[in-house]
């Protein structure tokens, strides 16, 4: 099959190539441009109207010019999926970047995905344990779900996700879980760290990791994360394996939208985002999930920074409305040198109850975590009074809950990077905090689970 060359550029801006007096090309079409020097650059058709066809480029725009030529490929963008991924290491655009030989095995699947049929989804109803005590028992993750994990410029969200992506997996069925990574406008530096802790910790075996580094075009950074989940819908419903993807950082995905938006000087909508933001991050999102007659799944954990630690930004905002809860990092925990410092009474998970109980995590499960929430809210609050009547002014049992918030911080939610700890762990701990509670006190939890868990009060009455 031949194709028209066409040499009818008539502007270059940014990742964008403006052609003139094309034939009829399909939204997404993939596009060759040859320099004048023979070197040949990859792009994809980002809109076409009677006149005008706007190419976005997945490389640098550096060379291009009016006399370079460009050829329309006739095909979308697409990926050659097979199990021979798993352990390999791949750049942005889907190329191999470990050393090794590519990948020739597999069908080629566009990257785009198609919706699922939501009569055809399996609700979301088993438990994903990460080993971190504040997601296991408080934000529960679910095979299936959509998770986002809110974070802010410096905390350590990066060291999270690798510590998730290390210890997560579904009870019972270790050897059919798996990791996508997909990294988005991070520096080599960390892509680095990324690759040598994947490898160190030999997690790197049962991932596929994609890296897109800041260096790289923006446009690139739009297909990494569709990549990343073309791979692992191949993982779940044709391996049937259970799949847990790990986008970072969703923040630099957004502020290529807004920058490619605004080389095609769209109007632009909240804080200069384009105004389709929510309906792009939903085609991502929702590629989460279970479908019936299918044994494998695919679970998201997006993670992105909020601007000034906003999260009423449109990113997290967006994100938020589309996703089923949130995990917050506070500022706050991670002064007091507390790791991860997950902030629980900002964060939510809406599937928790469909994936804790008997038979999925234990039967306390529900109630401890109640217990634990109201008595550490009551704490916290509590810090506020410390700080203008001291602590002497408090009764004893106000004194109690402040106790107790501070061992939460320091015995609950700080734990080691390589710490991982099982579920059963995580609420015997929490039945070890409880002690320094009478009883009586402890309103959230049945009689009949004291009697079985409470080990007595070990405070002073």
């Amino acid at each position: 099959m031949s194709f028209k060359e066409y040499r009818t550029i008539r502007g270059i801006e940014g990742p964008l190539i403006f052609v003139e007096k094309t034939h009829a090309v399909s939204y997404g079409e993939l596009v060759k441009v040859r320099l004048e020097n023979g070197e040949v650059k990859l792009g994809q058709v980002l809109d076409t109207s009677k006149d005008l066809v706007v190419v976005q480029s997945f490389e640098d725009t550096t060379g291009i010019s009016l006399q370079s030529s460009v050829r329309f490929l006739g095909d979308t963008f697409k990926l050659r999926v097979s199990d021979e991924m798993l352990g390999r290491i791949f750049n942005g655009r889907g190329e191999v970047i470990d050393g090794g030989l590519d990948i020739v095995k597999g069908e080629k699947v566009d990257i785009l995905g198609s919706a699922i049929n939501p009569y055809s989804r399996t609700p979301p109803a088993d438990f994903i344990q990460t080993g971190i005590s504040t997601i296991d028992v408080m934000h529960t993750l679910v095979r299936g779900q959509k998770l986002p994990i809110f974070s802010g410029s410096g905390l350590p969200h990066n060291d999270l996700a690798l510590q998730i992506a290390r210890q997560a997996k579904v009870k019972g069925q270790e050897e059919s879980f798996a990791v996508v990574f997909a990294a988005m406008g991070i520096t080599h530096e960390e892509a680095h760290k990324f690759i040598k802790e994947f490898e160190r910790t030999g997690a790197l075996e049962r991932a596929v990791i994609f890296l897109n580094l800041a260096s790289d075009p923006a446009s690139e950074r739009l297909i990494t994360p569709r990549l990343a989940l073309t791979t692992a819908e191949y993982l779940a419903y044709e391996k049937e394996m259970h799949v847990l993807v790990i986008l970072t950082d969703m923040t630099n995905y957004a502020e290529s939208l807004r920058e490619i938006g605004a080389a095609r000087q769209e109007i632009p909508g909240r804080r200069g985002y384009p105004g389709y933001m929510y309906t792009d991050f939903a085609t991502i999102y929702e590629r989460a999930g279970m479908i019936k007659g299918k044994k494998g799944s695919v679970t998201q954990m997006p993670i992105l920074t909020m601007p000034g630690d906003d999260i009423t930004h449109p990113i997290p905002d967006l994100t938020g409305y589309i996703t089923e809860g949130q995990i917050v990092l506070g500022r706050e925990l991670h002064r007091k040198g507390i790791y991860p410092p997950i902030d629980v009474l900002r964060g939510l998970s809406r599937l928790m109850n469909n994936g804790i109980g008997k038979g999925k995590t234990r039967e306390d499960h529900k109630e401890v975590y109640e217990q634990l929430y109201t008595a550490y809210a009551e704490g916290n609050d509590l810090r506020g009074l410390v700080a203008i009547v001291g602590r002497e002014a408090l009764s004893q049992r106000d004194r109690r809950f402040l106790d107790f918030a501070e061992a939460f911080e320091n015995k609950f939610v700080k734990q080691g990077l390589y710490e991982n700890r099982n579920i059963e762990e995580s609420l015997e701990l929490a039945w070890e905090l409880f002690s320094m509670i009478p009883e009586h006190e402890l309103v959230k939890l049945k009689p009949e689970t004291k009697k079985r868990y409470y080990k007595g009060f070990k405070g002073e009455e």
